[in-house]
Order: C-alpha cells, then sequence, then structure tokens
C-alpha cells in the first residue's frame, strides 16, 4: 500500500466532505485527503467510492505531491580510510586488498587465481 509520508492535518467527516464538494484543493487540503486515504486501509478506488471522489483526482495529487520531495539522485560513498576492497574473480577466489598495496603484486596474484600463470 501507497503511504503518504508528509505531515498533514486528520480530516472529519465534516471536512472531507466539504472537500468533496470543493472544485478545487489546494496541496494542504490533497494532502489531508491523502492521509486520510492512507489511514482508511482502503484502495483508492474503494476510498474515492466511498466518498464520491474522482479517482484520477487522487491519483493526480498522488503524483503532483511525490514530485514535490525527491530523492537524491546520486549519493556518494567513500570507503574509510585504511579500509581494503575485495575482488570477487571469475574463478570464484576472492581478494582482499589492502590499502596501499603494490598493482604489480595483485596482477600476478589474480593471474595465478585465475589460472593464467602456472604456481611455483
Amino acid at each position: 500500500m501507497w503511504q503518504w509520508g508528509g505531515m498533514g492535518r486528520r480530516l472529519d467527516d465534516r471536512e472531507l466532505g466539504r472537500l468533496v464538494r470543493q472544485r478545487r484543493w489546494n496541496a494542504e487540503d490533497a494532502r489531508a485527503v491523502l492521509k486520510q486515504l492512507d489511514a482508511s486501509g482502503l484502495s483508492v478506488g474503494e476510498f474515492a467510492a466511498q466518498h464520491a471522489l474522482d479517482v484520477q483526482r487522487l491519483y493526480r495529487w498522488r503524483a503532483e505531491l511525490g514530485r514535490a520531495a525527491p530523492a537524491p539522485a546520486f549519493v556518494e560513498i567513500r570507503p574509510a580510510a585504511s579500509q581494503a576492497i575485495e575482488v570477487a574473480l571469475r574463478s570464484g577466489h576472492v581478494v582482499s586488498i589492502p590499502d596501499g598495496f603494490s598493482e604489480e603484486t595483485l596482477r600476478r596474484v589474480v593471474a595465478v587465481l585465475e589460472g593464467q600463470v602456472e604456481r611455483c
């Protein structure tokens, strides 16, 4: 079930009835109705039928208010200093590489584990 996470007032039956008859809603009114919808446990269609609302109006406001607070498109994650990274190889081996590990040594280890070089 979709949950409206925004803050909004709780409507009583009289207020909800007023909004049903109102031609236009502002964002606060829409949030209140969507909060009421979520609290009802009904589907959008059931809630709309029960309160003589247009289903598309509810979906439109849900989409509109959902765009108001977009999630960040990118979150940078940086490893802590001196953290090892792990590399999973095709052979199934997992190599844990500490910070500062020699690139050439890593190439030789990977080549051996991947079977590209005979082991000594």
